[in-house]
C-alpha cells in the first residue's frame, strides 16, 4: 500500500510534456554549433566587444525576461500550445509548481553561464571558418545566425532547468499544490504560438488526464 501511495504522489512524473522539454537539452549542442558557424562567417565587422554584445543581447535578454516575469508554458510544442481551458487539473497543478519553484537566482546564473559559453565559442570561432557550409561571407548575416542560435541555446537551457526544479518537488509538496487558475494562465505565463485543443495523441496524455485530485479519490 505504501508503494502504491508513493507512485500516486509521484504520478506527475508521467506527464509527457515534462520529459519532452527536458529532452530539449539534447538540442543544445546543435544550436551552439549554429552559433559557432555564424561567428565564423565573414571577417570581423565590429569591435569584438560589440559583436559579443549584439549576440548576447539577442540570445539572453528575451529568454531571461520571459523566465523572470512570465515563465514559459511547457504545455506547448513548436508553434502550438494547449488552450488554458484544455489543461487537466494535474497540468494546472504543475503550472503552480513552475510559478513557485523556478528560482530567479538560478535563472540569472544560467544566463551568466551562457554568456561565458558564448565567449568560449567566440574565441574558437576562427577554427570553424574552414568548415562553414556556405560561400556567402556576409558578417551581418553571420551575426544574425549566431544570435538566433544563441537565443535557441539559451531557451533550451532555461526551460529544462525549470523542469528539473519541478521534478525535484517532494511528494508532500505535490499533494498540497493547488491547480493554477485557468483565467490567470495567459497573464502569468508565456503561452507561445497558436492555441489548440490537443497536441499529443490521447494515448500519450491518458495518464495525466485520468489523474484524480485527492478530494475526488476520497
Amino acid at each position: 500500500m505504501t508503494k502504491d501511495k508513493g507512485n500516486q504522489m509521484r504520478s506527475f512524473w508521467s506527464e509527457p510534456f515534462l520529459w519532452i522539454h527536458l529532452a530539449g537539452l539534447a538540442a543544445l549542442p546543435l544550436t551552439l554549433e549554429m552559433v559557432a558557424l555564424g561567428l565564423a562567417t565573414g571577417e570581423l565587422l565590429l569591435p569584438v566587444w560589440l559583436e559579443l554584445l549584439v549576440v548576447a543581447v539577442i540570445g539572453i535578454a528575451p529568454v531571461l525576461w520571459m523566465q523572470l516575469t512570465r515563465p514559459f508554458d511547457i504545455f506547448s510544442l513548436l508553434i502550438v500550445a494547449l488552450k488554458p481551458d484544455r489543461l487537466t487539473e494535474s497540468q494546472r497543478r504543475l503550472l503552480s509548481l513552475f510559478d513557485r519553484k523556478t528560482n530567479p537566482l538560478l535563472t540569472i546564473v544560467a544566463a551568466g553561464f551562457m554568456v561565458w559559453v558564448l565567449w568560449q565559442i567566440y574565441s574558437i570561432a576562427p577554427l570553424a571558418a574552414g568548415v562553414v557550409p556556405w560561400t556567402v561571407q556576409w558578417r551581418i548575416a553571420g551575426l544574425v545566425l549566431a544570435g538566433i542560435g544563441f537565443l535557441a541555446s539559451h531557451l533550451f537551457l532555461q526551460v529544462p532547468l525549470s523542469v528539473v526544479q519541478v521534478l525535484l518537488t517532494s511528494e508532500a509538496e505535490w499533494a498540497a499544490t493547488q491547480p493554477y487558475p485557468v483565467e490567470k494562465i495567459p497573464e502569468k505565463f508565456t503561452v507561445p504560438g497558436f492555441r489548440v485543443k490537443q497536441i499529443l495523441p490521447a494515448i500519450a496524455t491518458e495518464s495525466s488526464s485520468a489523474e484524480s485530485s485527492p478530494e475526488q479519490m476520497d
